[in-house]
């Protein structure tokens, strides 16, 4: 899934690329185990399916009002390692919400996002509102981590790889973006968010089947449309080169811009 707006502020949910060989649990037929919960690799291409087919007709549609829909988003962005991610993030995260006692508020309905995704009346649709709400509480009940350079720079490289910020900001400029007063609690979430669900990771002795290699958990990103893209664990990253800091465009609304045509995810 690949957001392509630029954000400097925005409510995202990062953790660490996991490297899970498949040992003990191997079933070819599951996808991913958590715990003693199992996802079957028919179930995560029924979800995909499903969204796939919701995203066509929205586009068919729109079409058919004589709205041009670029190239580029005439076919829904979504991959089984998306549906993945996804499913297990929510797994991780509804565990850490019940360890730690932590609120969980209906802020966002599975009707919303379906519609702001362009996959109305989809399961996908469904878990993203639940992955939401749980990214919420999880981002307001747990502590928030001291940033380091390091971190900074993942959170910043995996926005790069998302299409969402642009490439080639030095470590400075990364600071002096993530310094914000409105940024920087959102970063230190992000990353005291890693670190729990790394934790977690661990406890419940994920599996992936092998043709899921890549398992990140998804961000949710809120802009002038809500776009879901996966952000990879803040686990380290490289330095970058120097390039100008744009001004950064946010908003807080969740209505897709009809003349763009149908949202990119």
């Amino acid at each position: 899934m690949r957001a392509r707006r630029l954000i400097a502020a925005a409510s995202v949910a990062a953790v660490a690329v996991l490297s899970l060989a498949a040992c003990g649990r191997s079933a070819p037929d599951v996808a991913v185990y958590v715990g003693d919960t199992s996802y079957s690799i028919d179930r995560v291409d029924a979800i995909r399916d499903e969204a796939a087919t919701a995203y066509a007709a929205v586009v068919k549609a729109a079409e058919e009002q004589g709205q041009t829909v670029p190239a580029e988003r005439r076919q829904l962005d979504l991959d089984g390692q998306d549906v993945v991610n996804l499913l297990v993030g929510l797994d991780l995260g509804k565990r850490i919400v019940a360890e730690k006692h932590l609120q969980l508020a209906d802020g966002i309905s599975a009707t919303d996002i379906g519609q702001a995704l362009n996959v109305p009346d989809t399961e996908y649709a469904k878990l993203a509102a639940e992955w939401y709400d749980v990214f919420y509480a999880l981002g307001q009940g747990l502590p928030k981590a001291e940033l380091s350079d390091v971190d900074r720079t993942a959170v910043y490289e995996a926005l790069v790889k998302a299409n969402v910020a642009p490439p080639g900001w030095s470590v400075e400029e990364q600071r002096q973006a993530f310094a914000d007063p409105t940024i920087a609690p959102q970063v230190s979430a992000v990353v005291g968010l890693s670190e729990a669900l790394k934790a977690e990771v661990d406890r419940q002795d994920v599996q992936v089947n092998p043709r899921y290699p890549a398992l990140a958990v998804p961000a949710l990103l809120q802009l002038r449309t809500i776009s879901l893209y996966d952000l990879p664990y803040v686990d380290g990253a490289d330095q970058v080169t120097d390039i100008s800091t744009p001004e950064p465009e946010v908003s807080d609304s969740t209505e897709a811009d009809p003349s763009t045509g149908p949202a990119t995810t």
